[in-house]
């Protein structure tokens, strides 16, 4: 029987030929090795279905973005020339091509739904990162005040009845039907994987995507246009007489239609609800694009980690970024109130710019030293990092990215005016700081974002760490050829290594323990600063959300570039900086709630 072999267990992993003994300087090699593989969790898995044919995929995806090209290139055509009254193109043509794009895309809508309560095979899959719940919540939420804005609408162009076309009654109507049924819709399906009929799905979405698309661009040409209207009143007229000929606002009316004072609360009512209408657009559009992504996807169960808002994670009450934030939020409303107040007053306008200039640049030096503290803090953080592929993730990190370009735009073009006046005045110094910092927090805090969500959450990282000693548990095999080595160790070996062994077990386990004390602390820390950057994007999307257009008061850029080509580089880079503000502060959410 000494001449046999040691016995095989089975085909697995475990294939022992003789029990040879292991140096002692190996044994605690064999310890570490296995706990990392765990922790990290980089086991290889044959592709499931791998014999299945995904030639024509990218050409399946190639037709659709071609069919929502040309689809948004005739809006952007449609939409830039009707915003202008030199060209012959009405609003009428566009809320035309608008109502057929909603109409064809709740037709769509219905049929995906039933498409897939039908065919049993049609979602074999979810991505879990899919539509998280704060996203869904916020769809729901913009998506009311979309519905109390056109509402407004209704109500402001019930009045003209009799003198104008019957389109503009009928586009908020179909707005309206539009917004309810793609929030339900995305709430019941943004998670599915569909698996048969690719291209046709493909296109549906597309034409959806494209859909959002052409209204956010809609509402940010109105709102511009709007801005655009009020800010001349407050210049100059030999510097922008020209400029109102150009614009056609939405008071431009039919011949022979007057404007009461009960339109004139409907219009002014929409016009604050426009912001708040532009954010449901780019709610939505993200979460149709990752379903287009999805499209026959075959998802792996063990490569993705389910992340949900537990009541755990409001154990530990982030105080000082929550005081923080609060505090900034409540004085820059004040502040922006007082603003809108003193702005129109020539003796005030001077002191009301300087204290906003002030405010704003004490704010992004706060946020940018808080973001660049939590990146110096991801340098001792032991979480694994998640570099498996996730559409949802890559999107935002191309919005944020994208989005950022606007307000580097905007900042360049002022820090060049700035530098050309060579103006040592207050006013002057104040417009360069608060240039150079809107530069330096956005690309700080992107840096920050993107670094965080390439983190796994601390529960998955720890779990893989901690559970490392009793995994061979779920696996007698491995638990046999461990016990079995060991084994070996002890009879062939010196008894004292086995007692140095344990000691540094013993030693490793204490230091783990301090590892995760330190990491705790530092958890911490990164929710106080992703609670605090989260108010303060809230905060920086609202005022200019709302009406502060601090680089068309101060009168600086204006002067230098003039009001038409001013005009033109506010209305393309300010809603981007707004969109940039909320989808920060929506990606801030997400690492706070798995933080």
């Amino acid at each position: 029987m000494s001449d046999q072999p040691v016995r095989r267990y089975s085909m697995s992993r475990c294939h022992t030929e003789e029990a040879q003994p292991t140096p002692k300087e190996n044994q605690m090699n064999l310890w570490d090795s296995t706990r990392q593989t765990e922790s990290l969790g980089l086991q290889e898995r044959p592709p499931k279905h791998s014999n299945r044919p995904e030639n024509w995929k990218k050409g399946g995806r190639l037709i659709s973005i071609i069919v929502a090209s040309n689809i948004i290139l005739l809006g952007c055509t449609l939409i830039s020339g009707a915003s202008l009254k030199s060209l012959a193109i009405h609003d009428i043509e566009v809320l035309i091509f608008l109502c057929v794009l909603m109409l064809l895309s709740v037709l769509w809508m219905f049929f995906q739904l039933c498409f897939t309560s039908i065919y049993p095979n049609a979602v074999l899959y979810k991505d879990p990162k899919a539509g998280p719940i704060w996203m869904k919540g916020g769809l729901i939420l913009f998506g009311l005040f979309t519905l109390a804005l056109d509402t407004l609408k209704v109500g402001y162009y019930v009045g003209f009845s009799n003198c104008l076309s019957p389109v503009k009654l009928i586009y908020p109507l179909m707005e309206a039907v539009f917004v309810i049924v793609q929030s339900f819709f995305l709430w019941i399906s943004c998670k599915h994987c569909v698996q048969i009929y690719h291209d046709i799905t493909r296109t549906g979405l597309m034409l959806v995507l494209t859909t959002n698309l052409a209204l956010w661009m809609t509402a940010v040409t109105d709102e511009s246009s709007h801005q655009t209207l009020e800010l001349e009143k407050s210049l100059d007229e030999n510097n922008t007489i020209g400029t109102a000929e150009m614009l056609r606002g939405e008071s431009s009316l039919a011949d022979g239609c007057k404007c009461n004072v009960i339109c004139q609360v409907f219009q002014t009512g929409y016009y604050y609800l426009y912001p708040l209408n532009i954010e449901y657009n780019l709610f939505a559009a993200p979460m149709v694009y990752i379903m287009w992504k999805n499209v026959g996807r075959i998802m792996n169960n063990g490569t993705f980690h389910h992340y949900h808002l537990r009541i755990s994670c409001c154990k530990h009450c982030s105080f000082v970024g929550l005081a923080l934030g609060l505090i900034m939020v409540v004085a820059g409303l004040v502040l922006f109130t007082m603003y809108e107040f003193k702005k129109d007053q020539a003796e005030m306008k001077i002191q009301a710019l300087v204290r906003f200039y002030i405010f704003h640049i004490v704010c992004l030096s706060l946020m940018s030293l808080g973001a660049f503290a939590g990146s110096i803090i991801y340098r001792f953080d032991e979480r694994v990092m998640d570099n498996h592929k996730n559409p949802s993730r890559t999107m935002d990190m191309a919005l944020l990215l994208t989005a950022t370009l606007g307000q580097y735009c905007i900042s360049y073009y002022s820090i060049t005016a700035m530098v050309v006046i060579r103006s040592k005045a207050l006013l002057n110094v104040l417009t360069l700081t608060y240039s150079l910092l809107l530069i330096l927090q956005h690309s700080v805090q992107n840096i920050f974002i993107i670094e965080g969500l390439h983190r796994r959450p601390p529960e998955d990282s720890h779990h893989g760490q901690k559970s490392s000693a009793i995994t061979s548990l779920n696996n007698p095999v491995e638990l046999i050829c461990v016990r079995d080595n060991f084994s070996s160790h002890a009879f062939t070996s010196n008894p004292s290594s086995s007692t140095a062994v344990t000691d540094e077990i013993l030693e490793a386990v204490q230091d783990e323990l301090k590892g995760t004390t330190n990491n705790l602390k530092r958890r911490k820390i990164l929710k106080e600063i992703y609670l605090f950057l989260l108010l303060g994007n809230i905060l920086f999307w609202m005022m200019p959300a709302f009406g502060a257009r601090i680089r068309f008061d101060n009168g600086l850029e204006v002067k230098f570039y003039g009001f038409s080509l001013w005009v033109i580089i506010t209305n393309i880079c300010l809603p981007f900086g707004i969109f940039y503000r909320m989808h920060a502060a929506a990606s801030l959410l997400e690492l706070y709630i798995t933080a």
